[in-house]
């Protein structure tokens, strides 16, 4: 926030500093979630991993699910029991190999899920309908753009 005594701060850092404020607001909003839910935060993330997989079609191993939450084996094993347990996901063979096992979300979840983030990604989308194409490729490359950027610090 400027001061008196300080310039304007440019568009572009304010523009930082609003996603900072996203991020944390989500984070917060990630975390009532787990909360109301008897959940730790990284279920919560695990959950949305899952989710993301099965809507781009793709299979998530529990090796690769402890790669994207950065997690070791033995700390991806205790957090697939954990959500298996609580009825979240299940473990199942993989189709193409029967040898794999995958890492499948409920139904059940994905509910749970959509009752509580549902306003949000509903208020969100509305937000989004007001940009015409042009404005919506910037905001997914801005996006997209920092999303790379973040990602190449746990590389």
């Amino acid at each position: 926030m400027p001061t008196p005594s300080s310039p304007d701060p440019a568009p572009e850092m304010e523009i930082v500093h609003l996603l900072r404020a996203v991020t944390v607001e989500l984070g917060l909003h990630s975390a009532r979630f787990a909360n109301q839910n008897g959940m730790h935060p990284t279920d919560v993330r695990a959950l949305i991993a899952l989710m993301d997989a099965r809507r781009a079609g793709e299979e998530m191993t529990a090796g690769r699910l402890g790669a994207v939450l950065g997690l070791n084996s033995a700390g991806t094993t205790a957090l697939v029991d954990r959500l298996e347990q609580a009825g979240q996901v299940r473990r199942v063979r993989a189709e193409r190999d029967r040898r794999r096992v995958v890492i499948e979300v409920e139904e059940r979840a994905v509910e749970l899920g959509q009752a509580f983030f549902g306003p949000l990604i509903e208020r969100s989308v509305e937000l989004l309908r007001a940009y015409d194409e042009r404005q919506l490729a910037a905001i997914r490359g801005f996006l997209g753009g920092v999303r790379e950027a973040a990602a190449e610090g746990r590389e």
